[in-house]
Parts: C-alpha cells; structure tokens; sequence
C-alpha cells in the first residue's frame, strides 16, 4: 500500500511538472466562414490593382532606363565628332 501511494503522489508530482513546462494553447475565437466571403472579391480587386501597378511602374523604369541608355549613346557620339572636327589632321 505504501508503494502505490508513493508511486501515485510521484505521479502527480510529475503530471505537474510536465504541465508547467507546455505552453498552453491559446484559444481560438470561432470565425463565421460567411462573414469572410464577401471580402474576398474586393481583396482580389485589390490585389489586381497592386499587382497592374506594380508592373506599369516596372515598365515605366525599363522605359527610362533604356531612353538614358540612348541618350547617353547619343552624347558620346556627339562628343565624339566634336572631338573629330578640333582635333587637326596629323599628315
């Protein structure tokens, strides 16, 4: 009897511990599924938009990146035939 008692209050001992040391899980409030359903068409609107956005300005930066390119093209061409015409003909 002696056994079993110290045996059953070690257990307790134990069961005690072991539910310290878990973190209880938080609970979780019960969201109604038809409340979500009416936003999910305006958030993929929304969601659209962000993403045609994005791209227009995407393009927008490709575009000016490749006119800089051009201009810069243009620039040393013309400083290039500046240079051409002042520098004398060596013979």
């Amino acid at each position: 009897m002696n056994k079993l008692l110290a045996t059953l209050i070690a257990g307790f001992f134990a069961a005690g511990a072991f539910a310290q040391a878990t973190p209880a899980t938080p609970a979780k409030p019960a969201a109604p599924a038809v409340a979500a359903t009416p936003a999910a068409p305006a958030q993929a609107e929304a969601k659209a938009e962000v993403k045609a956005d994005a791209k227009a300005a995407k393009e927008e930066k490709k575009a000016a990146k490749k006119a800089t390119k051009k201009e810069t093209k243009a620039e040393v061409k013309a400083e290039a035939a500046k240079a051409d015409k002042k520098a004398p003909e060596a013979k």
